[in-house]
């Protein structure tokens, strides 16, 4: 009993409804504690924009297949030559863009930015374990995180900006 009363306490527990592949709507559970993101976003540490940008990270990552494997992909189909050497698997047109569209999103980042938002969206890692790898202070991670995703969002075009007006300090011409 105590262990539930805990473990409730940790969640942050949402219904969310999702189409299916095939057309069909359902509602599903998600825990949003279990991303880094959404525990800052809960917090009001960042906002509605620098959180799409990072889960369209986080999706574009997943769906290129850049997760570390543990073991064999026995998912993948075995294709062998006619010599009966094995074969890599033709990538599909989705994969190959997911790839794109994060390696463009990593470089639109910037060196320094990309590592922490590839630790933080794509592993999970919270703001403490990546400043304790990285050798940072405390408490830093999290204004490196917001200029990373601030960066991100203008790089999807998920921020809108206003056009600032144009300062002069220069005089005006004497009549």
């Amino acid at each position: 009993m105590t262990s539930d009363r805990f473990q409730r306490q940790h969640q942050l527990i949402a219904t969310r409804k999702v189409t299916r592949a095939d057309g069909r709507q359902e509602f599903v559970t998600i825990n949003w504690a279990e991303s880094p993101l959404a525990r800052l976003r809960h917090r009001r540490a960042i906002d509605a924009a620098q959180f799409d940008a990072g889960e369209r990270l986080r999706r574009d990552f997943t769906l290129a297949g850049l997760t570390p494997r543990m073991g064999i992909d026995l998912s993948q189909p075995l294709i062998r030559n006619a010599r009966g050497q094995r074969l890599e698997a033709p990538l599909t047109d989705t994969v190959l863009a997911a790839k794109q569209r994060f390696t463009a999103a990593m470089r639109a980042a910037g060196p320094g930015l990309n590592d922490l938002l590839f630790d933080v969206c794509c592993h999970l890692r919270g703001l403490e374990e990546a400043e304790r790898i990285k050798g940072w202070p405390q408490r830093s991670a999290k204004v490196v995180l917001a200029i990373a995703l601030d960066r991100l969002a203008d790089h999807y075009g998920l921020r809108v900006r206003s056009r600032a007006r144009i300062r002069s300090w220069s005089r005006e011409e004497e009549s």
